[in-house]
């Protein structure tokens, strides 16, 4: 069985795994294979949010005018919408496209047309979250072979069934880098204002971030009923704990989106998103808080009733970055906003 490590990435271990070397998952996953010639991917995310019914369309239009500078020419490798309500009752989109050559973002970025409408006026609050995680700092795990999502659109490649699933502290095996270091955060958030509504925050080293989805499309019949009536409550309430008193596990910030069609339509895909002050904080909440446990534990439940045969398709993807791997920018939007709830008041 294969290791959800790429190969050019392996190297021997200085920090043991949780499993023994015959260990084999009872059901199985994939992972995303990295090119040997990409050694570094970009996640950008670039929200607009509004409070007014009015202002919907104007946030539609602005993200609508970005997605269409996301040709072919900007190099861009996958692109995601989504959409939610924030815990100030404030809407929100996020285009969120990904690259696997940091240069090439930043030259689409740095266009003319790109920098303008960035930095154009709308009346509504913005915001930039970047994220440039080096290949040995991200992780992904997807549940079926014949979809993949996010950052696994991007890299395109897929492995054969992993070995490093179906227990707790697999998210660090599945790592590179985790090989030999023990990824404990250093360093404290910074803040900076300018005076004129925009924040920009200097993370600091090992903040992990987690993007954890769902696409209840292709269920049908009892499944889909079990999903919608039974798991996806219950996986709200957690999302909704993080959002509110995610604090208290170590979370900074949680955002439980839609995906959406340009016209804001949502499909059946849903995610969450969230910001932990390092991977032992996320391990800590997923092993122990009631939370997660009562996730984790109606998903077993039905996964069991359904004999585990499922059409449910869940993936997610995992970041452990430097202080120079992340930029937060916000402009305009409310004190709560992403990093800003984190800022001394």
């Amino acid at each position: 069985m294969d290791s959800s490590i790429t190969p050019h990435l392996a190297c021997p271990r200085s920090r043991p795994r949780r499993i023994a070397d015959d260990y084999v998952p009872p059901y199985p996953a994939w992972s995303a294979r990295i090119d040997p010639a990409i050694g570094q991917v970009v996640m950008a995310s670039y929200g607009v949010q509004w409070r007014g019914p009015g202002d919907a369309d104007a946030a539609l239009a602005h993200v609508g005018a970005l997605r269409a500078m996301l040709d072919a020419a900007s190099g861009a490798r996958h692109v995601d919408l989504a959409r939610y309500v924030d815990e100030a009752g404030y809407d929100t989109l996020v285009l969120q496209p990904y690259w696997t050559d940091p240069a090439v973002f930043r030259r689409w970025e740095g266009r003319t047309d790109v920098a303008a409408l960035l930095a154009a006026d709308t009346g509504l609050g913005h915001f930039r979250e970047i994220l440039t995680p080096t290949a040995e700092r991200l992780e992904t795990l997807y549940s079926t072979e014949d979809e993949m999502e996010g950052l696994g659109r991007a890299l395109e490649r897929r492995s054969p069934p992993v070995q490093e699933h179906a227990y707790w502290g697999s998210a660090r095996d599945r790592f590179p880098i985790a090989q030999t270091d023990a990824l404990e955060p250093t360093g404290q958030l910074g803040f900076a204002a300018d005076g004129a509504g925009r924040v920009t925050v200097r993370g600091h080293d090992n903040i992990a971030i987690i993007r954890s989805g769902q696409d209840w499309g292709p269920t049908g019949g009892e499944e889909r009923r079990l999903y919608l009536a039974e798991i996806e409550p219950v996986l709200r309430a957690g999302m909704d704990f993080l959002r509110d008193r995610g604090g208290e596990c170590g979370c900074y910030l949680n955002r439980y989106m839609r995906i959406v069609d340009l016209d804001g339509t949502p499909q059946e895909k849903s995610f969450g998103w969230s910001y932990w002050r390092s991977l032992g904080d996320m391990e800590t909440w997923s092993e122990a808080h009631p939370s997660h446990l009562a996730i984790f534990g109606t998903f077993m439940r039905i996964v069991q009733q359904l004999n585990f045969d499922l059409k449910l398709r869940l993936w997610h993807e995992v970041y452990v970055v430097t202080s120079d791997q992340q930029l937060y920018d916000y402009r305009n939007c409310h004190p709560d906003t992403g990093f800003l709830k984190q800022m001394p008041r």
